[in-house]
């Protein structure tokens, strides 16, 4: 997230930016008005110093503004450099006098003044180049009227509020901008912190929950064997239920192992060969239910980044699990398959009952059945598409771009 600091850095370069345009746009009314100037001179001396002096004020505003990323800072921290450059400019006001073209090269100092250095700076400098255009004015003895002896100085405080006022307004729109910067990383932190909640709830429930689901259940099993008469204790069933609970006990601290360093070294710069996990997958699934599940995928590996494999591994889980423990199936088929358009289709069909007809995702939510929304949420996170069918059973369908 970008500091104070920061964007007053950023504020100053862009002040000192608007500056630079300054000194462009005195060159260009320099070398507009030059030709004017110079026809209009006394021929002799006075073409000279005409001359001399549009030729010095436009080096000097080209060296400015082509190296103004050394000069403008000197500029914005010592204002005396611009009273000097005022005081310089002076020279071609009194070789060409107030009443040429060139004259207007002055109203350009208040104008960067008060850019640089707010009201304070616009008014000082303002007042220094309207007295210096009336000394002129009276030392070349140019005798017009009242109105156009004060139509430069009065150009001159209203480019000097004008500066004042771009300022204020850029370092407003500079406050406005930071605010917004930072109301806007909060609501990013806010929504990062909800999506990782949401994912750590489907992973809960995908994993961890459901294991402790099947070892509460073997433990009831354990239970009721270890409570029969002693005539019909069974000590080989006692025994085998025993191990499964601690195989299901150390099952769900492995889960839960996995999940507490997935949070905290995620590796989803890795590739992952999905073919032969969802193999896996669905073996371990036949192993554990004595539900018959079968796969059938491609020949070769199907690389997946270890995000979307996760997310992907996730759905099929669910779907397995949702097909032995609420579908009351026989047999559960998963079927995965790449077509040349770049996407990888993997499918999960059971001979179960269904889903309910009109079944919404928001229902299932509102009965405690997360299953479906978490699919749901895998899948959108993956940027996949799911679609359920209940014909004749239960199809859960995912299509995975693999580019």
């Amino acid at each position: 997230m970008a500091t104070r600091e920061d964007d007053g850095k950023v504020e100053i370069r862009a002040l000192q930016a608007m500056g630079r345009q300054v000194f462009g746009f005195r060159l260009a009314m320099i070398a507009v008005a030059a030709p004017a100037a110079l026809l209009n001179a006394t021929p002799g001396l006075g073409t000279r110093l005409v001359g001399s002096a549009v030729v010095v004020t436009f080096m000097i505003s080209y060296v400015l503004f082509r190296d103004w990323q050394r000069f403008g800072p000197l500029l914005l921290r010592h204002p005396t450099l611009l009273a000097a450059d005022t005081l310089f400019g002076s020279f071609l006001l009194i070789s060409a006098g107030p009443d040429t073209t060139l004259a207007y090269v002055s109203v350009c100092t208040p104008l960067l003044a008060g850019l640089l250095y707010s009201w304070r700076g616009a008014a000082v400098f303002a007042s220094l180049q309207s007295l210096i255009l009336l000394v002129v004015e009276e030392t070349l003895d140019h005798h017009t009227g009242v109105a156009d002896s004060l139509l430069l100085p009065g150009l001159c405080v209203i480019t000097g509020a004008m500066g004042s006022t771009l300022r204020t307004l850029m370092l407003r729109f500079g406050t406005a901008t930071e605010a917004l910067t930072e109301t806007r990383a909060r609501l990013a932190a806010t929504e990062a912190v909800s999506a990782e909640r949401a994912r750590l709830a489907r992973e809960m429930h995908d994993s961890v929950t459901k294991t402790l689901y099947g070892v509460a259940l073997i433990a009831d099993g354990l239970a009721k064997s270890a409570s029969a008469s002693p005539d019909r204790l069974d000590p080989t069933l006692i025994g085998q239920q025993a191990e499964q609970v601690a195989n299901a006990a150390r099952r769900a601290a492995g889960e839960a192992r996995e999940l507490l360093t997935d949070l905290r070294a995620r590796t989803d710069g890795e590739a992952s060969d999905v073919r032969s996990e969802l193999q896996s997958l669905t073996s371990d699934f036949t192993a554990r239910t004595a539900l018959t599940a079968t796969y059938e995928g491609p020949a070769t590996p199907v690389p997946l980044p270890h995000a979307t494999a996760r997310q992907l591994l996730g759905i099929t889980a669910e779907a397995l699990e949702n097909a032995h423990r609420h579908a009351r199936a026989t047999r559960v088929d998963v079927r995965a398959e790449t077509t040349p358009d770049h996407r990888l289709i993997v499918t999960i069909h059971d001979d179960g009952r269904g889903l309910p007809p009109d079944t919404t995702v928001e229902d299932l939510h509102r009965t405690g059945h997360f299953g479906l929304l978490g699919m749901t949420e895998r899948a959108a996170s993956m940027g996949a598409r799911l679609r359920l069918t209940a014909d004749k059973g239960t199809e859960v369908r995912v299509e995975v771009p693999l580019t």
